[in-house]
């Protein structure tokens, strides 16, 4: 059923307008000047319909505002001229009044069916619970997403995912498998930097009883475990080179062998890979197969960070509210307008992850039925990316000492952490700095990614 907003001053025309609507089946909603149409957030509706002279501003300031929701003027001051400024201004249509409503229902079915043709409907993706519920967002860049997987999915073509990390790859993963010819069959979803290296191919490719030390039997890969289904490896960058050798095998000649074994099976899997890394550039370095990285990208799909998603940061707002509200049993809570301004604002270093637990620390901390600016634990950051946040040296301290780290009491838990990494990542694996740290392995890649420390590939590993 689509939304439309009624922006009239005239409180009778307002509401015969809108009981015409309603009977015909639209969900309308009034406001009496800009002002009131703003507060209600014109961008959640499908259409706005809209008196061209409004108390304070006229009506065509919505057309900018609401975009890219379509305005349709209206005005009892009918003249060429008028409706030539508005059109002139984006609006996409204009009525005189008093208009003929048979008219006027004309314009309003013509007017959303040609805005849900320019919009690819979100791909729906069952969740856990059983229910289907569709991505969320309406923006450009997500609407050539959603575009993207309605026209690959049923391809059964390998498909490369690129952005940012918590800008949501997996859920791109699931859409593309849940419409594809595969969707009755398993997806299996792998994070390759949660792995250690030492046993990632075994996790992958399975192996075979005393392959190796603490081999005490035999174990089906992963690779094996999706077959006929669609296989997800999340941050392919961070997958080993030998791993690479015999995933590329695997695309090209659908085949894999245990470790251990001198037999090969043949497998039937739709891969899907995701990363936040340049896989050309780190092709150029020796870091990533070049021979893989054509392989791997046969369709890409690039997701927007949320920094660049604007008109859809509300939406998926007020839907991890509402689920967070479930889980922590506080219906009922809403974000005040201080707070969905502050989260309308924040640049998102960490992207919908970082939402969902600013959204969570609001419901556990917030006292009434409101969630403020405070619950959310935003203004610490200081409206900067995360990631351009660096540990600098005293203004005043010579500068001989730059070299020094301060002293280990003045340290941060991040400082340390940071100082550590970079002192001995030249000397150790992934592997050893996380087990250095007291920390798993995934933790060190999440730590990483929030703090912006590239990871460097091991020369001594490059050299074998």
């Amino acid at each position: 059923m689509s939304r439309i907003l009624i922006v009239e001053d005239e409180a009778i025309i307002r509401s015969a307008l809108r009981r015409l609507l309603e009977r015909h089946d639209y969900r309308v909603d009034e406001a009496g000047s800009v002002s009131d149409a703003m507060a209600l957030d014109p961008q959640r509706f499908d259409l706005v319909i809209s008196d061209l002279r409004l108390p304070g501003e006229p009506g065509t300031e919505l057309i900018a505002r609401a975009a890219p929701v379509p305005v349709l003027i209206m005005t009892s001051y009918a003249s060429m001229r008028s409706a030539v400024d508005a059109l002139k201004l984006g609006a996409v249509d204009y009525v005189a009044k008093p208009f003929d409503h048979d008219e006027l229902l004309e314009t309003v079915a013509r007017v959303l069916h040609q805005q849900g043709s320019l919009r690819a409907e979100p791909p729906g993706i069952a969740e856990p619970d059983g229910q289907e519920r569709p991505m969320i967002g309406h923006c450009e860049a997500m609407q050539r997403v959603y575009a993207r997987i309605r026209k690959t999915a049923p391809a059964d073509v390998t498909v490369l995912v690129q952005g940012e990390s918590g800008t949501g790859k997996e859920l791109v993963a699931r859409a593309l498998h849940q419409q594809s010819r595969r969707a009755q069959a398993p997806l299996i979803c792998v994070n390759c930097a949660a792995i250690p290296e030492t046993l990632i191919e075994s996790e992958l490719f399975g192996h075979e009883k005393g392959a190796f030390t603490g081999a005490s039997a035999a174990r089906t890969g992963l690779v094996e475990a999706a077959d006929g289904g669609t296989l997800f490896l999340d941050e392919i960058g961070e997958l080993p080179l030998d791993a690479q050798a015999r995933l590329l095998r695997v695309l090209q000649e659908g085949e894999i062998r245990k470790i251990g074994s001198v037999e090969t099976r043949h497998v039937d899997v739709r891969l899907i890979a995701a990363t936040h890394r340049d896989l050309q550039s780190l092709s150029k370095t020796g870091e990533f197969r070049l021979d893989l990285y054509y392989r791997l990208n046969v369709m890409q799909i690039d997701l927007p960070p949320l920094r660049e998603r604007e008109e859809d940061v509300l939406l998926i707002a007020d839907a991890l509210l509402e689920k967070a509200c479930r889980r922590h049993e506080r219906e009922g809570l809403r974000l005040s307008r201080a707070a969905r301004d502050e989260i309308r604002h924040y640049p998102w270093p960490g992207n919908v992850r970082e939402l969902e637990n600013a959204l969570e620390r609001g419901v556990i901390l917030a006292e009434g039925h409101l969630i403020h600016p405070d619950d959310l634990g935003l203004s610490a950051a200081g409206g900067a990316p995360a990631v351009a946040r660096r540990p600098t040296p005293p203004p005043e301290a010579p500068a001989d000492d730059k070299e020094e780290s301060p002293p280990e009491g003045d340290l941060s838990l991040e400082d340390y952490f940071q100082h550590f990494v970079l002192e001995h990542q030249d000397l150790m694996s992934e592997t050893e700095l996380a087990q250095k740290l007291g920390i798993s392995r995934k933790s060190l890649w999440e730590r990483r990614q929030r703090l912006g420390i590239p990871r460097k590939k091991s020369t001594r590993r490059r050299a074998e």
